[in-house]
């Protein structure tokens, strides 16, 4: 059987890459609604991720690096109320959550908001409304927003190129290996949110969650050092005990 927690990369043909590192969570139980949005999101060039229950959310959330969940309002385990209000008082509660459900009430709507949730789209969706939704979500989260259409990410005095590939402190250029510029980047477009090393193995280094390593820290300490991100100039990366990184204005 297909494991429900499968990571679906986008494909390179035609994806735009701005979005390759912006992964969605999609918290559904019906494998055929899930496959079809998984399908419009990978399109789109994101990274998707699929849950097949609450447990299995909350168990792999933090590995998962997602940076916004499409949730189902019924699940088999639990409601999405219950995600929600179980999300919103974790290390993550700053994660965007959409409803996707097809409890067109307004007193769920009304239901859903009051929980936490940040958007609610009705089933069946339809493409490019759900698309938009995602991306002004994304946007209003602080990733994925109108620094990816222009290719860089301007946090100063700190400028990431993301066409070039170059990284710049206060005007001049910061020689950074390519994995140290993924990194950067992977972390300044999720400026004060907590990142597991487990996301960034994933994500930045394409490896298995599983895998027993250190070079994450060993890559992190680099680019803190190279970055000056020790809080001198605004911004500080900090490891935050059992659970990752968190690069944030100090």
């Amino acid at each position: 059987m297909t494991d429900p927690t499968r990571s679906l990369r986008p494909s390179t043909g035609g994806a735009p890459s701005i979005k390759r590192d912006i992964v969605v969570g999609v918290l559904e139980d019906d494998p055929d609604q899930a496959a079809l949005v998984a399908h419009w999101l990978q399109e789109a060039g994101y990274a998707v991720r699929l849950f097949g229950s609450a447990t299995e959310y909350r168990r792999k959330h933090g590995s998962a690096g997602i940076d916004l969940l499409l949730l189902d309002w019924m699940l088999p385990d639990a409601t999405g109320i219950d995600v929600v209000e179980w999300l919103r008082v974790s290390i993550h509660a700053e994660l965007p959550v959409i409803f996707l459900t097809a409890r067109a009430a307004e007193e769920d709507l009304v239901k859903g908001f009051a929980s936490g949730g940040d958007d609610y789209v009705i089933k069946p969706p339809k493409r490019l409304e759900l698309l938009a939704r995602v991306a002004a979500a994304l946007r209003r989260g602080g990733v994925g927003s109108e620094a990816d259409a222009a290719e860089r990410i301007d946090n100063p005095p700190y400028l990431i190129d993301l066409k070039r590939r170059k990284a710049c402190l206060d005007g001049r250029d910061i020689d950074l290996t390519q994995r140290e510029f993924d990194l950067a980047a992977f972390l300044f477009r999720r400026l004060g949110r907590i990142v597991s090393r487990d996301a960034l193995l994933e994500n930045v280094w394409n490896m298995s969650a599983q895998v027993s390593t250190r070079t994450v820290d060993t890559h992190v300490s680099r680019l803190r050092k190279k970055l000056e991100l020790g809080g001198e100039h605004g911004w500080r990366l900090t490891a935050i005990y059992q659970h990752g990184y968190r690069l944030e204005r100090t």
